[in-house]
């Protein structure tokens, strides 16, 4: 048993509430046991320069990524004067998951950003993000289809995330803080419906790990995965 009285592949308690705040054209507050992401979802009605620049059709997706001052055991500062490397790779990795599943050629010259606020953090951020963030997106997309403004046809897949790693020799999905704060070995694994890799981003903190252990790690995490597609599946209903 786990310090949160888990088994090593079972996740923490998820809660998902959409519509969450009024304004945004998707939004959700995400929930795995105590981390606590609010996704937020804009749509503009124009595209980065670049792609104007390179004649590029279509739109495009963008993650943004911040910890709330509160959201940690003490005080974390404000990005006030530009992002932290780590924030930065965090926005990257939200953008390309959810990217990954849209026919961004069917978006029409949009924008749609992906707004991933951290309320509570418990471990596993990222991943929480780009597993609410896909149900915020999905429900903004569903409301432009509802208009006729694009097509049902700009899905392409589902995505979700979750982490796992090795505490104590023994492969854990879903960590916590406290047990991501002393794991031998870390990762984040992103993946789509068809049980294909979007993402695996790992590394040992510790102790370095064998092939076999890495199996184990990638099995846990598919588990893990299928069954956060099923809580999307049912928020999305």
């Amino acid at each position: 048993m786990r310090i949160d009285s888990r088994l090593s592949n079972q996740l923490r308690k998820i809660n998902i509430q959409c519509d969450f705040i009024e304004y945004p054209e998707g939004s959700v507050l995400f929930s795995q046991g105590n981390t606590k992401v609010l996704c937020n979802v804009t749509i503009e009605d124009n595209i980065p320069r670049w792609m104007q620049v390179q004649n590029v059709a279509g739109g495009w997706i963008t993650g943004e990524y911040s910890l709330l001052p509160r959201s940690t055991h003490t005080r974390t500062a404000r990005e006030t004067n530009g992002v932290s490397g780590r924030t930065h790779e965090i926005r990257r990795l939200i953008g390309r998951s959810l990217r990954s599943v849209v026919n961004l050629s069917l978006l029409g010259p949009r924008t749609i950003i992906i707004d991933c606020d951290v309320l509570q953090a418990d471990g596993g951020t990222r991943t929480a993000s780009i597993t609410g963030g896909y149900i915020a997106l999905m429900i903004a997309l569903n409301r432009l289809i509802a208009a006729n403004k694009i097509p049902s046809t700009v899905f392409q897949d589902q995505v979700a995330a979750v982490s796992v790693g090795i505490v104590d020799g023994i492969p854990l999905l879903d960590l916590c803080y406290s047990e991501d704060s002393q794991a031998e070995v870390d990762f984040n694994i992103v993946m789509n419906a068809r049980g294909e890799y979007i993402e695996m981003q790992g590394t040992a903190e510790k102790l370095s790990f064998s092939r076999s252990k890495l199996n184990e790690l990638l099995d846990l995490a598919g588990q893990g995965i299928q069954t956060l597609f099923e809580f999307q599946r049912m928020a999305l209903k």
